[in-house]
This record gives C-alpha cells, structure tokens and sequence, in this order.
C-alpha cells in the first residue's frame, strides 16, 4: 500500500501498489482522481515505487561505555575485561574492547599481536579501521602498549581540554557496537581521567585482601571528584575477585564489602588455576576451561550486567 495526498484538497488516499503495476508501465505518469473534491492530478509511479523500496532507519543508539578500573594493581582489572567482553561476545553482543594500558595484556590473553592500536587513534596516524583488529566473533579490540607512556605526556601537556582526548578519538565508534568495555592500568593518571570523561558506567573489581579495599575507598573519593564535572558517569558493578572458599580471609572481606556497597556487589569470581593458566594459551575461561567455577562466576556476571538471565545457559 501507498498513499498519495491531493494537491488541492489535501486528503490522503491509499492505494495498492500491486495492482497498479500490473495495470500501469513504469516510467510513464498515472492521472488521479481525489473522491473528496473531484480534482484530477499526475501521479509518477516511479518515486511510488522507490518509496516502497525505501526501508526505514532504525534509530541509532550508543554503545553501553562500561570502565573496569581501580587504582590498585593486581586485583584482576584485565582479566575481568577480557572474560566480561568474550562472554557478552558469546551472548551475541557486539563488544568493542579498548586496553588503555601500557602492559596491553589484552592482546596478550586474546592470542593476538596487533599492529597498531589506542595510540594510532588517539594521535591520528590511522584511521579507527586499522587501529581495531577483530579478535573473535563479535569480539574486537582496540589494543594497548608501551606507545601508550608517549600518549599520556601529550595529554598531559594540553592547555585545554586534556580529558575529552580519549572521547573525540572514540566520536563515530559509539554505534557501531553495544558494548565498549575499557580496560585500565593502575594508578591515577591522565589517561584514567579521559577514560572516566568518556564511559558511562564503572565496574571495580575488588581482590578480597586488605590492600584493595582500602583502594576502593580512596577510588571512591576519586569518582566522586569526576563526578562534580560529569554526572553521566556512574558506579554499576562491584566484583569481589580470587574467592579462595579454602580460607576465611577473603569471605570475612566479602561479607564486609557486601555489607558496605550491597547496591553494587556481584558475584564473586572464584579463585581458580585456569584464570592464570588461560592467558599463556590465549583464551578467555570460556574457551580454556569452560566448565570450572570461574567460567561459571563470570557468567553470572554478564547476566547481571545484560540484565537477561538466560545468557548463555
């Protein structure tokens, strides 16, 4: 069906595209007459048609930008990027990956060696095209590295507009993908400042030690000094890592960080021999050892995050 509109009286008139081709040749125009006024008009079945083809756009909306950060090191930042974007991967989510770590582990645990990565986009040598190398199905990544050190002196040395470096490399990438998971180093630097400028929720996993805990609360106060100038970001997820059920230490902390921030807490990763052993394989848990209790956690954790319970069960 189609509707043409009189040009006199302006009604509206609806008409069956199908049996008008059968009757009329393309290319030649058709006379109408409007039932309500009488008055005759050209009709050209050409555009009639063109406008049948003519499928409407979806409206497009911006990738889910979720930071996994935390001022201390060695609490399972890049391990829980990587396995949280395989695992939305997994779930049929397009996921982008961005390591803005100097390490660029990323790369590493995912079996790739990129050429090019964060630094060629974020200093304009290449185009978003050759920085992003695909790393599994539905899975790609923008990768991290030493080049990274050289970028953050140039942050550091803008007069104006340092933080938003990170979001106008990132400009025309948002719709591309669902989710953009951003995996960070630790400390505090310009670098994490632009990182927290650009995404929209933050994950912090939490090692069920002493030390990290105290490093939540100091991030905390940090989070909240970017929040004064930017309320679109916010806390989401709070994930207790190495879970080691063998010893009381960790679950006393758990208890204590569930008590303090329940609004946020996951489900603990437990501690687990294929965590650590994956990565000299290259593979996320899922890949390596898709049945142990980490795989399992981390399942748990893209339900939550997903808000869809039956990802991948």
């Amino acid at each position: 069906m189609a509707i043409i509109v009189c040009p006199k009286c302006a009604k509206k008139h609806k008409i069956n595209l199908d049996i008008v081709k059968e009757t009329a040749p393309l290319g030649k125009n058709i006379a109408a007459r409007c039932k309500s006024c009488g008055h005759r008009f050209p009709v050209q079945l050409d555009k009639l048609f063109a406008r049948k083809k003519e499928k409407p756009q979806e409206p497009k909306t911006d990738a889910r930008k979720i930071c996994v950060t935390l001022s201390k090191g060695g609490v399972g930042k890049t391990t829980t990027s990587v396995n949280l974007s395989a695992g939305l991967a997994l779930a049929g989510y397009k996921v982008l990956l961005v390591d803005t770590d100097t390490q660029g582990q990323s790369s590493y645990i995912l079996g790739k060696k990129p050429r090019a990565g964060l630094t060629e986009l974020l200093t304009k040598e290449l185009a978003p095209e050759e920085c992003i190398v695909r790393a599994r199905k539905n899975l790609w990544l923008l990768a991290g590295g030493k080049s990274l050190a050289g970028v953050k002196r140039i942050i550091d040395r803008k007069s104006f507009g340092a933080e938003w470096t990170l979001s106008e490399a990132m400009k025309g990438l948002d719709h591309r993908y669902d989710f953009i998971i951003i995996d960070t180093a630790p400390g505090w630097d310009q670098l994490i400042v632009n990182v927290l400028f650009y995404a929209t929720e933050v994950l912090v996993p939490v090692a069920l030690e002493v030390m990290p805990l105290q490093g939540l609360s100091e991030f905390m106060k940090s989070l909240g000094s970017i929040q004064k100038y930017r309320k679109e970001i916010v806390l989401k997820y709070i994930v207790p890592t190495f879970m080691d059920t063998r010893i009381k230490g960790p679950e006393t902390i758990y208890f204590k960080l569930n008590k303090l921030y329940p609004e946020y807490i996951c489900t603990p990763i437990r501690y687990s021999e294929s965590l650590s052993e994956a990565p000299s394989y290259g593979k996320s848990i899922f890949e390596f050892a898709p049945g142990c209790t980490a795989s399992a956690d981390y399942k748990a954790l893209i339900r939550k995050v997903t808000l869809n319970d039956s990802a991948l069960l």
